[in-house]
Formats: C-alpha cells, sequence, structure tokens
C-alpha cells in the first residue's frame, strides 16, 4: 500500500493576529490515549499524577471520562510497554495538533463556534466538545490563554473556522 503524504503541520507557521486574540499553532508535542479502571496502576505505568475529576486537567494531563486520559507532554515523553497490565497507554501524536487562543477576546473567539460556557469554567477545566460540528478538546491554561487538541484532518478547517470568528 503506498504512504499517503500527510503535512506534518498543516497550520500556518505564523500566529493570526486580530485584536484582543492571537491563534497559533502549538508546538509539536507527545500525545498519549491512556484507559484504565485503576488510575493507581496508569500512574505507575506513566509516572505520571493523574487528575482524579473528570474535566480537570494538570501538568498536561486530561482526565476526559470515567477511565480516560488525555496527556500532552513534551515531544521526548515516552513510556514503556507495560504488558499483562489491564491499562492501555497509546501513542496517538500523530492523531492530533494543537491550536493556541490567546487575548481577551478568547473567550467570544470560542462561544462563536463552541456550546460550552467557557466563561464560568476554571483555569485548569479541561473537556471534550465541539467546535460547530467537530470534536475538539478544550483546555483552559489561563484566564484568557486556552488551547485546543484537534484531529490534524479537522485543523485547517478550524484554524480558519477561528479566524472568521475573530475578524468578524
Amino acid at each position: 500500500m503506498a504512504d499517503i503524504p500527510y503535512p506534518t503541520e498543516p497550520l500556518p507557521a505564523n500566529s493570526a493576529l486580530y485584536d484582543g486574540v492571537s491563534i497559533t499553532a502549538a508546538p509539536p508535542c507527545a500525545r498519549y490515549g491512556l484507559r484504565g479502571r485503576d488510575a493507581a496502576l496508569l500512574e505507575a505505568a506513566t509516572g505520571l499524577k493523574l487528575p482524579s475529576a473528570i474535566g480537570h486537567s494538570a501538568a498536561g494531563v486530561a482526565k476526559l471520562g470515567p477511565d480516560e486520559w488525555l496527556a500532552i507532554l513534551p515531544i521526548t515523553a515516552q513510556f514503556g510497554v507495560s504488558e499483562g497490565q489491564p491499562i492501555s497507554v497509546v501513542d496517538v501524536s500523530d492523531r492530533s495538533i494543537g491550536i493556541i487562543v490567546e487575548g481577551e477576546r478568547a473567550i467570544a473567539i470560542l462561544s462563536a463556534g463552541c456550546p460550552l460556557d467557557l466563561a464560568a469554567w476554571p483555569v485548569g477545566r479541561a473537556s471534550r466538545t465541539v467546535y460547530e460540528l467537530v470534536e475538539v478538546i478544550i483546555f483552559r491554561e489561563s484566564e484568557t490563554r486556552f488551547s485546543i487538541d484537534i484531529w490534524r484532518s479537522f485543523a485547517p478547517w478550524l484554524w480558519q473556522a477561528l479566524c472568521t470568528a475573530a475578524a468578524g
């Protein structure tokens, strides 16, 4: 089967700057999907401290469901194999890409396509949701900074949708 030539970074290298907000491609990161009913086993296998409450994030790890976490870590992060354990640690780095929306208008731009009340989110909140009809994971990193994890194939579309909202 022939290799399909996917671009490694389908987003512009330069930030899109608008009044009160910037939209920037996040630097490349290692991404891991973590699954397991016993968080202690996952912590032992990865060396990560996992958030215990759904919707919380810390140190690049978000708890998305009862037994599901997403870890967005430095590009050099790697984990050993934990054979025989009832856990799953899957490298999903090639699947997703990040976009940073930052500035005093960040909430307004994200709220243009996201049904959640992002203004009510405390710093450290993270959730799987949608922007218009596309699945994303949004992290609130500070009062005016959000990062979005999106599947690579939808990233150019999301970039354009965010820029359209920012320009409008």
